[in-house]
């Protein structure tokens, strides 16, 4: 069974920082690409970053500000976000696609307010 585990998630000032970590089982997850998308309240899923091999990807909101990485090892993914902006404030997720479904975690909640 696909099991995706986020935490890390905070309460924080504008201009901080958090580590969100997402923990996997069920597949594995050194083939796959691994996915950070995040949900306002009241909004859409906005995609965050990806992680493949041979690739990195960020949204332009985030980018030069987040860093997303993989611990294969502990089959683990990471996004380290720094100089956080109140427009940050979402419910973050990692998601991975198998085939032809599409896994997501239970989401971790950031909030960036003074």
């Amino acid at each position: 069974e696909v099991q995706l585990v986020e935490s890390g998630g905070g309460l924080v000032q504008p201009g901080g920082s958090l580590r969100l970590s997402c923990v996997a089982s069920g597949f594995s997850f050194s083939s796959y690409t691994m996915s950070w998308v995040r949900q306002a309240p009241g909004k859409g899923p906005e995609w965050v970053s990806t992680i493949s091999t041979y690739r990195i990807n960020y949204a332009d909101s985030v980018k030069g500000r987040f860093t997303i990485s993989g611990d294969n090892a502990k089959k683990t993914l990471y996004l380290q976000m720094n100089s956080l902006k109140p427009e940050d404030t979402a419910a973050y997720y990692c998601n991975v696609q198998i085939g032809s479904k599409e896994y997501r975690g239970q989401g971790t909640q950031v909030t960036v307010s003074s």
